[in-house]
């Protein structure tokens, strides 16, 4: 124990804590920006819109989060580590900085034409084709505001500042041109405008303040860019068969009501998820040159996601009279069911998304998020049919469990040595009579 305090001693007393520290509080204030603005205006969006609305806006957005999950291809991650490691070298910086933004433009333009795809042979889709068209305005948008490389050179005050403002626009017009149940479809394109201002304005700095170069795209290294991350990708992907599609199914199977039930509820649990997860991008770049100090961050990050479970388990009844409405009196045994996964969320954050990742052992932790995420889509059908917006609220409990306790072994289990002890153990012989 006197060893880990003077391990933390030394860790606080050091310029890397302050920088690490100065990170963790921007990209807080970056995810509270993202969420504290809309619960401005979520109670009068309530009144204004109705749970309906609510619903089909929460629809158009679960299938925005696939597309933007193809859109950043686990850039967020690979690309963040590649930066983070070779900041001192300009030139390496903007060619990852250039193929990284053509990567993500080429994987959007993909996106759209399934999407198109999709509205004209689902019929859920058909019927609100005009939210989901407009919904993907945010998507390019989202590509131009590089959080990624902001956290990367650990210069997270510029990019916080911008949002801050974007957003802050951004709820003023809602409250100016959002006046009836109808304008609903404002709500996706104002968002997406703020996302596009800011985005300008960061690539102004990145390239005219800070002189980092655009390169033209080169197809060959876009691809290979592309490929570099695949398995990064494909980990952030997975979480969405039972996340985001359990959304979507809710929405098929239960109408707009219920899914606008469980998107109320949701939205204060993705407050603390974004973060719980902001001080694991805060730590990252460091412990991506530095490892030794991982058992003081997982330390910090576990305690302070204990306290908040506990409590949205007590807070939920007051969020939901205060922020909502009566409509959605149900939405507190969502809280309280999401508010477990909160625990397990930081267990899959730390030890996959982070250690895995860390120490390239990208493909394990795309293995083991693809079955626990398969494991999900197979329990979210008949919990969702059965049991509504309470089961999705279950669904994403047992899949976080699932992950975050798995990723926790693997991450300190040699699956190569664990293999070849099992193939060299001896099979029992019968015994001699």
């Amino acid at each position: 124990m006197s060893r880990l305090s003077q391990r933390i001693g030394e860790l606080t007393h050091s310029r890397d804590a302050r920088t690490v520290a100065g990170n963790f509080i921007w990209l807080s204030l970056l995810q509270v920006a993202s969420y504290v603005f809309p619960l401005i205006t979520m109670p009068y969006l309530a009144r204004v819109i109705g749970v309906e609305g609510f619903g089909k806006i929460a629809l158009a957005m679960a299938v925005m989060v696939w597309i933007q999950t193809i859109a950043d291809w686990g850039f967020n991650l690979t690309a963040t580590r590649d930066v983070a490691q070779n900041r001192d070298n300009p030139q390496k910086v903007s060619e990852i900085f250039s193929n990284v933004l053509w990567a993500r433009c080429l994987l959007m333009a993909l996106a759209f034409v399934v999407l198109s795809l999709l509205v004209s042979i689902i019929p859920t889709f058909r019927e609100n084709w005009d939210i989901l068209l407009i919904s993907f305005l945010i998507i390019p948008g989202h590509i131009l505001f590089p959080d990624w490389f902001f956290q990367a050179v650990e210069k997270m005050k510029y990019i916080t500042v911008l949002n801050v403002i974007t957003k802050l626009l951004f709820t003023a017009a809602v409250f100016v041109f959002i006046n009836d149940s109808e304008d609903y479809i404002l709500q996706p394109v104002l968002s997406a405008a703020g996302f596009a201002l800011g985005g300008i304005i960061s690539l102004y700095i990145i390239l005219g303040r800070w002189k980092y170069r655009l390169y033209a795209p080169r197809f060959s290294e876009v691809i290979g860019t592309i490929k570099d991350s695949t398995d990064v990708f494909i980990n952030n992907l997975a979480p969405n068969l039972y996340n985001s599609l359990s959304v979507v199914l809710l929405g098929i199977f239960s109408g707009g009501v219920a899914t606008g039930i469980y998107d109320g509820a949701s939205k204060f649990i993705n407050i603390l998820c974004n973060i719980l997860n902001a001080l694991t991008r805060a730590f990252f770049p460091f412990l991506a040159r530095k490892k030794e100090h991982f058992t003081i961050y997982v330390r910090i990050v576990l305690s302070i996601a204990i306290f908040t479970s506990v409590l949205m388990w007590v807070l939920a009844p007051w969020l939901v009279r205060t922020l909502l409405s009566s409509e959605f009196l149900d939405s507190v045994i969502v809280i309280r069911i999401l508010s477990i996964s909160l625990i397990f969320y930081v267990l899959s954050s730390a030890y996959g998304s982070c250690d895995l990742i860390i120490n390239k052992r990208e493909r394990v932790l795309r293995q083991l998020t693809v079955l626990c995420s398969v494991v999900g889509l197979i329990i979210a059908v008949p919990l969702v049919y059965y049991y509504s917006y309470v089961g999705v609220a279950l669904t994403v409990t047992i899949s976080r469990a699932l992950l975050g306790l798995s990723s926790r072994y693997i991450a300190h289990t040699d699956i190569n040595d664990l293999y070849a002890r099992w193939r060299r153990k001896p099979i029992a012989q019968p015994s001699k009579q």
